[in-house]
This record gives structure tokens, sequence and C-alpha cells, in this order.
């Protein structure tokens, strides 16, 4: 029995309100589904956990805020990351630079590899480094979506600074990152701790320490230590398996 035009368009209608309906996940693929989104979230779902929205670049005020450094202590994570003076770091979902110039303090011979998805991002970035007169930080816009743009066996560390749980392709991303390492390359994570309800961050921009060792272990990456030095942030670090 066809369908007319109208009862056509009437059971398409009914499938997308079935399809939005709380609880309801599509199977896009197999890494991926899909359901009614929440008020920070995509509706996008990998491995159980909503990916965020992306934070645009309408909202690069805040990663610049002057109490920053007082809440997250960023020096300190630098620190912790133990880079050596001729390292490459790529540090994904670099926003305005502002974690990139404290890596470029610690890498005077090597380089920082400052990328990002939003050109508006890049635009701001490559101020900062022409305005600070930084020579060992690199503005790179991402090849798309699903892919950094990073050349195989070319960086010693991947950070990614409350970037990962907006990652639209997190599965693509990561094993993208994880062919970038050379021989004994790190991957490192800071994400605000999902664990914790007094960590005021919107739900969805939070992330537990067990739900990201779940997600990386999927592209071959191997748990080495979390430290929670920071005041609200996991410090998680990782290499290849």
């Amino acid at each position: 029995m066809s369908l007319t035009p109208l009862k056509f368009l009437l059971t398409l209608a009914i499938c997308w309100q079935l399809a939005m309906a709380p609880g309801f996940a599509l199977i896009q693929s197999k890494f991926y589904s899909y359901r009614q989104p929440s008020f920070d979230g995509t509706g996008k779902v990998y491995m159980g956990r909503e990916i965020a929205q992306v934070m645009g670049y309408t909202g690069a005020e805040w990663l610049e805020r002057a109490d920053r450094a007082k809440e997250e202590q960023p020096e300190k994570m630098v620190a912790a990351l133990g880079l050596n003076p001729t390292d490459t770091v790529a540090d994904v979902g670099a926003g305005t630079g502002y974690i990139s110039q404290l890596l470029a303090q610690q890498v005077p011979q090597g380089q920082v590899l400052s990328i990002d998805l939003q050109p508006e991002m890049i635009d701001l970035l490559q101020k900062r480094v022409d305005r600070e007169k930084i020579t060992n930080i690199r503005p790179q816009l991402a090849t798309n979506e699903q892919n950094p743009g990073l050349s195989t066996n070319s960086i010693d560390l991947a950070l990614m600074v409350d970037a990962y749980h907006e990652f639209n392709f997190p599965q693509e991303v990561m094993t993208n990152i994880v062919a970038a390492l050379k021989p004994g390359g790190r991957v490192v994570l800071t994400e605000y701790r999902g664990e914790d309800p007094l960590v005021f961050i919107k739900p969805h921009h939070k992330t537990t320490q067990k739900q990201i060792r779940r997600e990386l272990a999927a592209v071959g990456l191997t748990w080495q230590k979390t430290e929670d030095l920071l005041p609200q942030q996991h410090l998680l670090f990782f290499t290849k398996a």
C-alpha cells in the first residue's frame, strides 16, 4: 500500500518525535548514538557519555578571566607535565592560547602546536603570539572535526585542557592523536571532576576519571596515573599501550 504525500509527511514527523523522546537512542554508527539533547549537551552519545556543547569563540573572554590562575592553577599543571626543553607539544583545543604560552616557556628549544577548530580562536591565538613575540608557538587550524592535522610520529605530548568532553568525534580525534605520538609519547587530559558535586561546572562539561580512562583505553592508550593536585580538575596521564 502506497502512502499519500500527506501520510508520508505525518509518518516522518511521528518518527522524528519518537527519535527525540527522552531515553530513545538511535544507533548511527558503531561508535555513537543519539538522543534528545540535554541543556548543555549535543544529544550525541559516546560510550555512555553525552558530548558537551562547544564553547564558541564568543566565550573567549572566559578563558582569559582574571581569576583563572587562582581558580585552576595552570602553572602548577604545566609544571607537573615534566616537559623537556626540546619537546614538541600539541595543545589540542588551544582556544586563545592561554595554556600554550605557559607550555612555550617550558620548551624553549621545542615547539607548541596550538590547534583549534574555530578560525576565530586561531585569529585570537595569532594575535597573542604576535603581541607577546612568542617564537615557538605555531597556531594551527584543525583539518576537520575528526582530524587535528598532526603528522605521524611528530609529537612528544598531546595536551587537552577542558577540551576533550567537547570533541564531536572523540574516537576519530584520539585515534589520530595516538598515531601522531612519537615512541614513548604521552597524552594528558585536564578535566573538571565529574565525581565532585561541589565543582560548579555544567554537568556535561565535567567528566569522571573512570569514564576518561574507559574511553582512552578504547583507542590504545594506557593510563599511567592521575594527579589531583589542582583545585577542581583531574590531571590524567596516558601512554600508548
